[in-house]
Formats: structure tokens, sequence, C-alpha cells
């Protein structure tokens, strides 16, 4: 008997725990019409439920041997049911594509973007990045169609916003910071940007009063995340200025994904279209890859690594620039002879681990290794003549030089090398309480840095070697006699070895909530930075900084759909290299943070036109900055005076409308004024080198209604003119001109073979996902923009001719690009 009652015991505890085993999984990853990762889509079954993740990756259990009805829902798409009868044990695949909600398309565009518009980011689709290719070899090409960002060089990834210079931007990928290459110092060098499109998932970007949480730079935030494949697939683009190929897979258990992509650039077309005759023989390259391994739901390893090899020949032959007036036309002939050969090769990688201790906490530690080589050497001679032009109609010898008002020559020389490692080990978090949200991190960074720098300069006019006028002993050749000894116009020589040593890091808080009827955002945090520089002969010196910002967001229960912010701080920028090396090359480890006392004020308004979603954005912008660093321009190089003798403030607005102004295209206008002025050592304010008063951009979208496969883009920029730097050694204060406007329009065309909408069961298309014909046309209209000035002066009047360097014509490109 007791025999039997143990039995039934036994029985009644197992039985139900066989029940309960009866299951089986299901898992997948939720997309929508774009073919891109849905994050927070509910999946139900019955009292059974969870939500896919930031890859749109879900996985749920269900009860086995019975139909069971599963559920996904999302604010912005339409539902989708589906039924699953699985065995014991089963597990399956299912991987559904949401629609948008037809209904709901005004919420989509607002609710969608809703956390990035409270923190003033605005966010790019990689399906705009991967459609706009333009001269410009990443996405760069689209942000100098949005306000505050200005880029007057066709030829260079650089961009400056709202009053900074190059080095004052941020650009992480995967919550990693990347570098780019130190001597670069003119756009054709340039090769390729870090950021590979065709890797891209989300394009974050920032154009000032960013959180605590990004890092310490004056301008903006650059925040690109690269996907995390969920099925096999491979890309390939071929252009006139090069190729793409890359290719993405994941495991049949979906634990370990991989990412890659091979760029090749060629800038010649480009270059040769220049009015500068050359053998140029340029190869740019990289090799990149994101992989990603999940051991277990709670803990992921990524990594991150890039090498990019450079490698720039130049050999300038002739060059005739027309400039001055109708009245008073002059030309500049120059017979060139020697050639530069530069090359910049870097080694990128970064290990990021993710630690998801619960819903509410999770821990990241990144360490990362940069590693960049570099060398700049050429000879090259110059022989010039300024003359005037015949401008007679008619004339056999019309454009011809007829008289020459200033001869001479310019032997430049450079042996310059640098190698600089940076290693970086950050600690991560960010732990979720009821609506609010806390953030931190503690980094370590060393920077060693090796540099040579062997640069000289002569200049001969009218047969007389030019001394610098720095010297006591300034010739005055050919008015009067000069016995003293032969000097270089310009000589820099110096042998760095620096380490920096910086711990930075940061604490901030965030909240969501309700005010009365009205949303709320608050933001609050603290970034430290504590830097030390020492090295071979350089004096040890630490210094610190504090750096407090913060944000709030409101967004009101109107019948207008609403959104205001304001943020602001106290930003600083600790010095890097660069900007402790003076013009002499000297290190002057003393140099000071550049400091920024920044507020933005900003709105978003969010309606509908013609049933279709728009939305306008404002932002007001003033900065007060102290212990400026100034600095001079010449193309894309930035000569520091490493010197903290400036006050410098920049205010301006910020418009952008975006949205549908064809249907099923997003487009948007931009609209952006800047003053931006400093003081240098106390004799008044003058324009800054970045002083870009007015800009309009414009990027525009459109089909053919009849042929919708036959698309257009309309890339427009129109930027005034900038302050054209002035000649060596001289005062800055005497040379305000400034260049001329800056006006580009890039057209281009392409017919759709095959896409998602139009796809093929046979013959030779069929082997496609996408396949697309393209044309373009970089600078439509033709207009002669330039970069920077070239500095002649005239032997009889002794006045110097600033001889504009003009960037590209117009040019043809053809373009290939297909999806498998």
């Amino acid at each position: 008997m007791k025999q039997a009652k143990v039995l039934i015991i036994i029985l009644l505890i197992v039985a139900p725990m066989l029940v309960v085993s009866q299951t089986g999984t299901i898992r997948g990853v939720i997309l929508d019409e774009s073919n891109l990762p849905l994050e927070n889509v509910n999946v139900s079954a019955g009292e059974l439920g969870t939500q896919s993740n930031e890859n749109g990756f879900y996985t749920i259990r269900i009860p086995a041997k019975e139909d069971v009805n599963l559920e996904f829902t999302h604010l912005a798409h339409e539902r989708i049911t589906a039924t699953f009868n699985l065995k014991n044990g089963e597990e399956i695949e299912f991987n559904p594509v949401m629609k948008i909600s037809i209904e709901q398309i005004g919420t989509v565009v607002i609710s969608g973007n809703q956390r990035k518009a409270v923190e003033g980011i605005t966010t790019i689709t990689p399906e705009i990045i991967r459609t706009i290719k333009g001269a410009q070899p990443g996405v760069e090409n689209i942000l100098k169609t949005l306000p505050g960002v200005n880029i007057t060089n066709e030829l260079s990834t650089q961009y400056t916003v709202r009053g900074g210079n190059f080095d004052e931007n941020l650009v992480y990928v995967n919550e990693i910071q990347v570098y780019r290459p130190f001597l670069v110092r003119s756009g054709q060098q340039e090769g390729l940007s870090f950021v590979n499109t065709d890797l891209v998932q989300n394009v974050d970007f920032s154009a000032g009063g960013f959180q605590a949480k990004y890092g310490d730079k004056l301008s903006s935030v650059l925040d690109i995340t690269y996907r995390n494949p969920f099925r096999f697939g491979a890309s390939a683009n071929l252009s006139l200025l090069g190729g793409s190929i890359s290719v993405e897979s994941i495991s049949k258990d979906s634990r370990f994904s991989a990412i890659g992509g091979i760029r090749y650039r060629d800038n010649s077309l480009l270059v040769n279209a220049k009015e500068t005759e050359t053998n140029y023989d340029p190869k740019f390259a990289d090799a990149q890859t994101y992989l990603n391994y999940k051991f277990s739901d709670k803990f992921h390893l990524g990594f991150l690594g890039n090498i990019s090899i450079n490698k720039y020949n130049y050999e300038p032959q002739t060059r005739q620039t027309n400039f001055g007036t109708l009245d008073n036309p002059l030309a500049l002939l120059v017979f060139y002879d020697g050639q530069e050969q530069d090359q910049y090769n870097t080694y990128f990688g970064a290990l990021k681990a993710n630690y998801f201790v619960n819903e509410d906490l999770t821990l990241k530690l990144i360490a990362s290794g940069y590693h960049t080589i570099e060398e700049e050497y050429f000879d090259i001679l110059a022989q010039y003549r300024l003359g005037e032009v015949n401008s007679n109609i008619g004339d056999e010898n019309l454009g011809e030089v007829e008289f020459s008002e200033g001869i001479g020559g310019q032997l430049s020389h450079a042996r310059n090398d640098l190698d600089a490692l940076i290693a970086n080990i950050e600690h991560k978090g960010d732990y979720k309480l009821d609506d609010s949200t806390i953030e931190w991190s503690v980094k370590y960074t060393h920077e060693d840095i090796r540099d040579r720098i062997i640069e000289w300069e002569v200049i001969d006019s009218a047969g007389f070697s030019i001394n610098p006028p720095t010297i006591d002993n300034f010739n005055n050749q050919p008015y009067e006699p000069y016995e003293g000894p032969l000097v270089a116009f310009n000589n820099v020589r110096a042998t760095n070895s620096v380490q920096i040593d910086r711990i930075s890091g940061y604490a901030q808080w965030s909240k969501r909530t309700e005010l009365g009827n009205s949303e709320v955002f608050y933001n609050a945090g603290l970034r430290v930075h504590n830097w030390t520089v020492s090295g071979d002969g350089i004096e040890k010196v630490s210094q610190s900084v504090f750096s407090p910002r913060a944000q709030f967001a409101i967004k009101p229960e109107w019948d207008k759909d609403m959104l205001f912010r304001i943020a602001g701080g106290l930003y600083y920028q600790p010095p890097f290299y660069r900007e402790l090396r003076d013009s002499l090359g000297t290190v002057q480890p003393n140099v000071k943070a550049q400091k920024s006392i920044h507020v933005v004020l900003g709105n978003e308004y969010s309606f509908n036109i013609w049933e279709r979603p728009f939305k306008l954005v404002s932002e007001a912008y003033y900065k007060k900055l102290t212990d400026v660093n100034p600095y001079t321009i010449e193309n894309v190089r930035i000569r520091y005076r490493a010197r903290n003798n400036a006050e410098a403030y920049a205010y301006g607005l910020d418009l952008r409308l975006n949205g549908e102004f064809v249907p099923g295209t997003e487009s948007w206008f931009s609209f952006g004024y800047l003053k931006t002025e400093e003081n240098i050592d106390g004799q008044g304010n003058i324009a800054r080198p970045t002083d870009q008063r007015l800009k309009f951009g414009v990027l525009f979208q459109d089909y053919v209604p009849n042929i919708p496969d036959l698309k257009m883009y309309l890339n427009l920029v129109y930027n005034t003119g900038v302050p054209g730097g002035s000649p060596s050694y001289a005062d800055p204060y005497d040379f305000q001109n400034r260049l001329p406007d800056y006006k580009r329009a890039d057209l281009g065309i392409s017919y759709v073979l095959v896409d998602r909408k139009k796809t093929y069961v046979s013959g030779w298309k069929s082997k496609f996902k996408e396949l697309t014909l393209g044309f373009e046309i970089f600078n439509m209209f033709d207009v002669q923009n330039s970069i920077t000035n070239t500095w002649v002066r005239d032997v009889y009047s002794k006045r110097q001719y600033a001889i504009p360097n003009y960037l590209t014509p117009r040019v043809f490109n053809v373009r290939v690009g297909m999806r498998f």
C-alpha cells in the first residue's frame, strides 16, 4: 500500500514536469519593409511573450503538439499572426517582414526616432547613404547637405561644424572611437574615410549640445552602428572612382555573425580634370570587418577590425590659372619638375564585450588599438610666370600671357615621418531604474607618437632668393643689393617622441516622465578628463578638466505635434598631438584644453502635407570660447600656434525641412547662418578660418511616375566664401579677403533592373536581389570653386597676388550596384 502511495506521489510530481517539457522553440529576426531589423516588437503566444532586441532577434518557447497562434505587434507596423504546431524539442526559424501601418504613418515619423529627437540627434537612413553616392566616398557626402555642416572640397571627407575645424569632430563605430591620419595636407591625398557605408545599419549625427557620454570635442558627434547579419548576403559597387565588395553571414545557431568589406578608391577621374596637368597614381584601399559571437543570451563579444593602405604618387607638370577681372585679366603659368610620394598605412582593432546582467543592467568592456605609419616625401620645383592675358577676341594669341609682371620659382622639400600608436581600454555600463537610466564610463588611453619633420622651401623672385621677413637681414632685391647669407624662406626641422596618458570618465542620468499632460525628458551628466604629456626632452605636464552637460525636452499635448528642447554645458577639448605642435614643429606640453560654453535651443514640428509626413527642425546656438588655440588651414592641413592666446565666439541658426516631397522618397532642404570670430592677443575680432556665413543644402529624390524604376537624386550645396588665408609669416589681420562662394550641384540618374519588388525566377537577372545602373554628373554647372590661394609676388610693385587653387570642374561618372 505504501509503495502504491509513493508511486502515485512520484507520478503527480513528474507528470507536470513531463507536460511542461513538451515544448518547441521559434527564433528569428523581425524585419521591416527595407529589410532592416526591428527592435521592441512584441512577440506573444497567449500568456507567453518576449520582445525583439536591437538587432531584431527574438526567441520564444511554445507548447508542443498543439496549434499555437504567435502574434507580432509593433506601434508603427501592421500586426502579423502565424500558427505553429511543433514537435517536442523542435526548433524552427521564422523571419517575419512587418509592413508600415498606413493609418499610423504620421506616428511612424515621430515615434520611430523619438528618443533621438529629444536628444537633438539627426538620423540618416542607410538606404539614403547607399543610394546617394556622389564625389565623396562615404557618409560625408550626405552630411554636407545638413545645416551647420560645411564641406567645401569634394576630394576630402573632412567637415567643419558650426564654426569648428576638422579636429573638433567625434566619430564612433559601435561605440568605439575611430581616428584618421595625421599628415594629410590635401584632399586628393585622403582616399577613404573610416566608415564603410556597405556595412552600416544606422547613422546618428549631433551638431552640438551632445550628452556627457560622448567624448571631449567641441563641435559634433557622428555615431555609426554596423549591422549584425541575420542571413547570408553579398553586395558589389563599381564606378570610375573605384569599387567595393561586402559579404555578410550568420551561423545556423545564430550565435556567430560576420560582416566584412573591401574598398578601392581612385581619385584620378577627379584630379586629372583639374587645371594642373599631372602624372597621378593614387592607390587607396582598405579591408574592414565586424564579427560578433553570442556565447549566451547574456554575454556577447564583438570585434571591429580595419586595415587601410593609402599610396599617393604625384608628378605635376604644368598649370595655368586665369583670374583677375574683365578689364585686367591675369594668368599664372607654372612649370613643374619633381614628384611627391606619400604613404599612409593604418591598422585598427577593437574588442567589445557586452554582459547583460538582467533586463535593467548592462556592462561593457571595450579595448582598442590604432597604429598609423605615415610618410610624406616630396621635392617639387615650380617655375612661374605671372602676367597679363591677351583678351582681344579674334586674335590668334587669345588667352596667352603677353606681358610678365612677375617671374620666379619655388623649390619645396619634405621628408616627414610619423609613427603613432593609440591604445584604449574602457568600461561602460547602464542601469534602468523605473523611468530613469543611469550611464557611466571609465577610460584609459595611451598615445605614443614618434614624429620627424624636415620641411624647407626656397622662393626665388626674378632671380633673387627671398629671405623670410622674420630675420633681421631681410633682402629687398632687386631694389636693394643684398650681401647677407641666403636663408630658406621656410625651414622646419624637428624630431619628437611624445607620450600622452589620459584618464577620462563620465556619469549621466536620464529620465522620461510626464509634466501635467506633457511628455518631458531630462538628462544631466559630468565628464572628467585628466591628461599627462611627457617625452624626450619634454617637460612632464598634467592637467584636468570637468565638463558638466545637460538637456531638457518637452512635448506639449497640443493639436500641433511640437517638441521643444534646450541643451548646453561646458565643453572642453584637451589637446591632441597636432594641437601641441607649433609652426616650428616644437611640442608645447603646457597647451591647455580649449573651452566652450555651449547653448542650443531647438524645436521640431511634425505635420502632414498632401497626406504625407514632414518635419521642420530649427536650432539656434551660441558658443563662447576661451583658451583658444589659433590655427591656419591650408587645404585640409591645420597648423596650430600651440598657444592659448585667443578668445572666440560663434552663433547661428540652422533650419531643415524634410519629408516625402515625392511619395515614397525622403528629401530635405537646409539653411544655415553662422558668424564666428576670434580675438588673438587682444588685437580685436577677425573672422575665424571656418567663418562660413551662409549655407544652403538640398538633397532631393524623384522618379518618373510612369517608370518608377528610373530614379534621380540632386545633391546641391551653396556656401558663402570663407577667409582665404594669408601668406607665410604674414599677420592674418592684414589678410581678411574671402574665397569665392562655393556652389556645387551633383546629379545622379539610375535605373533599377532588379529589387525586392521586381524579382525574377529564371534568366541571368534571377541571380541578383538588387541590380542598379547609374550615371552621375559631378559639378553639373561646371562652377570654378577654389579651396585655397597660392601667393605670388609681383616683381615690380612688390604686391602679393592671391591665386586661387581651383577644385574639380564638371566630371561624368558611371556606376553599377548589385546585391546577391
